[in-house]
């Protein structure tokens, strides 16, 4: 029995890595999938085909997730065009680490602006629509070192704990709607941006972590599917790792 049919997810920054497992995966539970990246390129374009060889309704979106006017007409449109949001996730994020003494002023800026105001863009406009069905589901993406910190990282590390409060307080705001609000912090997970790291650095990663392995896409993509479905309708304001125990 797919968990989702019949629902419409929007997926932020999804033409590549986790956001593009995301989406295959919620689509194979049935749910109509509107995503956005900030261009319509051959990757959106073939994500675009996959989904719909899957059998639900897809289209791409280009847009940018830390303007708040973008956002509002990528709500509008994906409104319009599918009928309603059941489902947001908010997966668009940047890295421009470097240490403390060496990062720049817009580097600072640029990270809280795509990864924290575009969650606050996306969820304000959103929860107009989720209010209105009285039904939705907010899942937005953190990171395991906005819990835990890490050098070198101090601009993700605070966008990715920003979310993590945001999240904590739109679940209280918006629970007597019947909407949740929860978020998933990945741990060492194998994507285009940690496949740039050097071998050995990786090996190193993985002593950290007690199941000895990175993480694949798809295993965020499988929490983020029980977050989007009825299996957790009693479950909000929560953060759930997905790190192999790096967090305990």
């Amino acid at each position: 029995m797919k968990l989702l049919i019949g629902k419409t997810a929007l997926i932020t920054g999804a033409s590549r890595g986790i956001g593009k497992a995301i989406a295959l995966k919620l689509a194979e539970e049935g749910a109509n999938i509107a995503f956005s990246d900030l261009a319509y390129d051959d990757l959106a374009k073939n994500l675009e085909k996959e989904l719909s060889a899957l059998g639900v309704k897809s289209k791409a979106y280009a847009s940018d997730a830390s303007s708040f006017t973008d956002s509002e007409d990528l709500i509008k449109s994906v409104t319009d065009d599918f009928g309603g949001i059941d489902i947001l996730v908010n997966n668009a994020g940047i890295t421009r680490d470097n240490l403390l003494l060496r990062l720049s002023e817009d580097d600072w800026d640029l990270v809280l602006k795509v990864n924290l105001k575009s969650v606050f863009n996306l969820t304000k406009v959103v929860q107009r629509t989720m209010i209105k069905q009285r039904y939705g589901s907010i899942i937005n993406m953190s990171s395991v070192v906005g819990i835990e910190g890490n050098a070198g990282q101090s601009n993700y590390s605070a966008s990715k704990a920003g979310i993590i409060g945001f999240t904590k307080s739109v679940a209280q705001e918006l629970g007597s709607r019947n909407i949740r609000c929860n978020a998933v912090a990945p741990g060492f997970i194998e994507t285009e941006m940690t496949n740039k790291l050097s071998d050995e650095l990786k090996e190193i990663w993985k002593k950290d972590v007690p199941l000895r392995r990175a993480g694949q896409p798809e295993d965020v993509a499988n929490v983020v599917a029980f977050l989007a479905s009825d299996l957790s309708s009693y479950v909000t304001g929560q953060v759930i790792s997905v790190c192999g125990g790096m967090h305990t």
